[in-house]
């Protein structure tokens, strides 16, 4: 019999080559093959492995406070390939989910610090946006989490009101709605009730690139389809990453992969273990607005959610829904799904639900489908889950020179841009009592985490399906 400890001790490996083409990489941008100098350089003062938003913010982080610094960026395949080029667009925080249940793994005052820093993360990323005119499709909105089970929604009353004792004034404002003003508002029908709370969305693959093109103009070097087979400690104290093109050595080595972390650092093997989620564009129903709907939803079932976002007025294919989710329709109730990182396919069963579930849900609402059909474009992602259900963010113990930034949980657009100034602080030697001000303390790398083996999502708050043991 196959158990959830069997998929987290299979290898991630190296990012495959040709993965699905998500909907924000079409068309791919012109910095997605980017080799900055036709050769890998051998030396650099800090090596940073990953082109995600993780890995692009730590080196703008770090060119904005020394532009001296010698900064090599390396990614295994096109910039912004992995989840940051494949996720659902949504800058959602949900911290309300999970909120008692953090109070009770790891205390108060952090509960608080991971509330507030996915919220500031949210705002910081639009605010960036804004500010730097990234090209990225940048709306800031309010966001509505359906509810169509009582007990999941006696569940959400209850730790927002856990949340708004704690925090005060604090505490990031949400509203409840009955399901007559569900229906009417939010066109969902045969729900139990809503919560509405701030949120956003663009294309976190924009975003990242436009974050990558501002760190080179500030004298990054990246590089582009290169993977890191290996990494290795020198007598020296430095580190030495090894590629098909040559060998890299860097004082400082910081590993932005997210979910294939253990393929360069196996102590994290069955620790950090990655997720295959899909997701959908779809064409909005006829009877749904077609210049987009104002919100951004969640559906929450009983042991299941989706989520799902409407492209804004303006942007290329307006009105849109992207939608991911689905996980509990997969084999073995989404078992197969852990410790796969096969990007080039998804599960049928899931996207099948996904195309099936936005009818269900507007009902009505929806009308019949485009004349060009339902569904613009399928594709799947891969997502780094940790064993206590926190990020592992900062140095790493025992290993002098060593970060990690990486495990979001399926919450990077909400985590990663603040996490990178984390450790960007940290990397420059400001790990003080400013930074403890804002960043929790369970998100820093300790010999003990990395002990602690995968058991399945933690602390996510959200529904689940039970783990079900599958056969050979």
């Amino acid at each position: 019999m196959v158990t959830i400890e069997d998929r987290a001790q299979i290898p991630p490996g190296l990012p495959r080559s040709n993965p699905t083409q998500s909907y924000w990489q079409d068309p791919l941008d012109e910095l997605a093959d980017c080799r900055t100098t036709p050769d890998l350089p051998r030396d650099a003062d800090i090596l940073i492995i990953g082109s995600g938003v993780s890995g692009a913010s730590i080196a703008y982080n770090l060119l904005c406070s020394d532009p001296s610094l010698k900064i090599v960026l390396i990614e295994a395949r096109q910039a912004a390939s992995g989840a940051s080029g494949r996720n659902g667009g949504h800058t959602k925080t949900a911290t309300y989910r999970s909120f008692s249940e953090n109070v009770k793994a790891v205390g108060a005052s952090d509960a608080t610090k991971i509330t507030r820093l996915e919220y500031d993360t949210m705002a910081a990323v639009h605010e960036f946006a804004q500010q730097n005119n990234l090209n990225c499709d940048n709306l800031r909105c309010q966001t509505i989490d359906i509810f169509y089970d009582s007990d999941q929604f006696k569940k959400a009353q209850a730790s927002v009101a856990h949340m708004e004792e704690l925090m005060g004034p604090k505490a990031p404002k949400h509203t409840f709605h009955d399901a007559e003003d569900t229906a009417k508002t939010y066109l969902s029908h045969n729900s139990v009730g809503s919560l509405e709370y701030e949120s956003g969305s663009l294309s976190a693959y924009k975003f990242t690139i436009g974050i990558l093109k501002l760190a080179l103009k500030k004298g990054l070097n990246l590089q582009c389809n290169t993977p890191a087979t290996s990494i290795s400690k020198d007598p020296d104290g430095s580190w030495t990453t090894h590629t098909p093109r040559g060998s890299l050595t860097s004082r400082k080595l910081i590993l932005a992969m997210n979910g294939y972390t253990a393929h360069l650092y196996p102590r994290l093997q069955g620790v950090i273990v990655p997720l295959r989620g899909v997701i959908t564009a779809q064409r909005p129903g006829q009877n749904l607005p077609q210049t987009g709907l104002p919100t951004t939803y969640s559906f929450v079932h009983a042991t299941s959610f989706e989520y799902m976002i409407s492209r804004p007025q303006g942007t290329k294919f307006e009105g849109d829904i992207v939608i991911g989710g689905g996980h509990q329709v997969a084999k073995d109730n989404g078992l197969n799904e852990y410790g796969n990182t096969d990007d080039t396919a998804y599960d049928e069963a899931s996207a099948a639900y996904l195309r099936d579930i936005t009818k269900k849900v507007f009902d009505k609402d929806w009308g019949a489908d485009q004349p060009e059909g339902q569904c613009r474009k399928i594709w799947s992602g891969v997502m780094g889950f940790s064993s206590d259900g926190y990020p592992f963010v900062g140095p790493v113990p025992g290993e002098e020179g060593l970060y990690l930034d990486a495990s979001f949980q399926g919450h990077g657009m909400v985590l990663c841009f603040l996490c990178a100034k984390a450790v960007a602080q940290m990397i420059q030697g400001k790990d003080g009592d400013e930074l403890d001000t804002w960043f929790p303390r369970c998100y820093r790398v300790t010999e003990e985490r990395m002990q602690k083996q995968f058991r399945g999502k933690t602390l996510s708050g959200a529904p689940e399906p039970p783990i079900q043991n599958g056969s050979h």
